[in-house]
């Protein structure tokens, strides 16, 4: 398995240090201009200036993930898609150039992953963040107003049609993150992934060979559904693994750490083991602990080197072999 790690932008910092003292030689990257300083990713120079910036300093870029810009024409379905496809194409065209071969994406339109709280007490004080329905239902409806499910699936359908194809001839495997949280509709706005039904109808509308998932552990926790035997289920198309846990279901519920959780985590790295060896995968969304800054809640750093060296005892227990 390749272990990476969630780089927001590409200026090296103490984080960047961190991770190479860990063993951690993949980079995962988030190269939207306003983390970068530069232009758009869809830009070859502002993307090989990116992927220079990680070799340069001991780390692989192996995937993008997140929204690289702004998404929602083409999730919305409004005037100006088709010019943001396009860009969409020619970010997908250079990665294949730079051998840059995943790409972690989401098709939730307006709002992406939510919380109504970002500092619930969890073990020992440590700050972790929740959701809560019945909260987020008093909020008001965002500057887009609402949006149907179907609709929705259709603007979905539309941009498989436009990006599938390109993605395969570049040889970049585009990995679907279902809707966190998995509720719908969210402040007006209809959520489409909420359910392994509905992964299963994601996959069904094309057998493309770049078409697949990330795995998010934590969500399919918050929709109810049996993890392990999901990913027997899905092997074939997981081509990327968000490692977390979550106490909860999808109307009420707050992360925790990866060892405090109901997920069996030895069970799910067993299956990893034998279904699918080859992914990438990465903590996600830990705690802020004692002495950090939980403005960036869900990615402080100290959550982080618990939840990597969790993540590596297990799989050298496991017997499985880490890049």
């Amino acid at each position: 398995m390749k272990l990476g790690f969630l780089f927001f932008g590409d200026n090296p910092d103490e984080k960047w240090e961190l991770c190479k003292q860990m063993g951690v030689q993949c980079a995962i990257a988030k190269l939207a201009p306003e983390l970068t300083g530069r232009q758009e990713p869809w830009r070859y120079d502002a993307m090989y200036t990116a992927y220079s910036n990680f070799e340069d300093n001991g780390l692989k870029l192996i995937g993008l993930e997140g929204d690289q810009f702004d998404m929602n024409r083409i999730k919305f379905g409004l005037p100006g898609r088709e010019v943001d496809v396009m860009h969409y194409c020619e970010m997908l065209e250079n990665m294949g150039r730079l051998g840059v071969k995943l790409l972690c994406y989401n098709f939730m339109a307006g709002i992406g992953w939510y919380r109504t709280h970002t500092a619930l007490k969890e073990r020992g004080g440590a700050l972790v963040s929740g959701f809560d329905y019945a909260y987020s239902s008093l909020q008001p409806l965002t500057s887009y107003g609402g949006l149907e499910e179907e609709r929705l699936w259709d603007n979905y359908a539309w941009f498989l049609e436009q990006v599938l194809p390109v993605a395969e001839k570049a040889g970049v495997k585009m990995a679907l993150h279902p809707d966190d949280p998995p509720v719908s509709p969210l402040r007006g706005i209809a959520r489409i992934f909420t359910s392994a039904d509905a992964i299963r109808r994601a996959l069904a509308l094309s057998e493309n060979s770049s078409h697949g998932l990330t795995f998010c552990q934590g969500t399919y926790v918050t929709m109810g559904e049996d993890v392990v035997a999901l990913i027997e289920e899905f092997r074939k198309r997981i081509f990327f693994v968000h490692v977390r846990d979550v106490i909860g279901n999808n109307v009420n519920f707050r992360e925790t750490f990866h060892d405090n959780g109901p997920t069996d985590m030895v069970a799910t790295f067993k299956a990893y083991k034998q279904f699918c060896p080859d992914i990438p995968l990465r903590s996600d969304h830990v705690p802020t602990m004692a002495g950090e800054d939980n403005e960036n809640h869900g990615y402080a750093m100290k959550g982080n080197l618990f939840g990597i060296g969790y993540m590596k005892g297990l799989m050298e227990a496991l017997e499985i072999s880490v890049e």
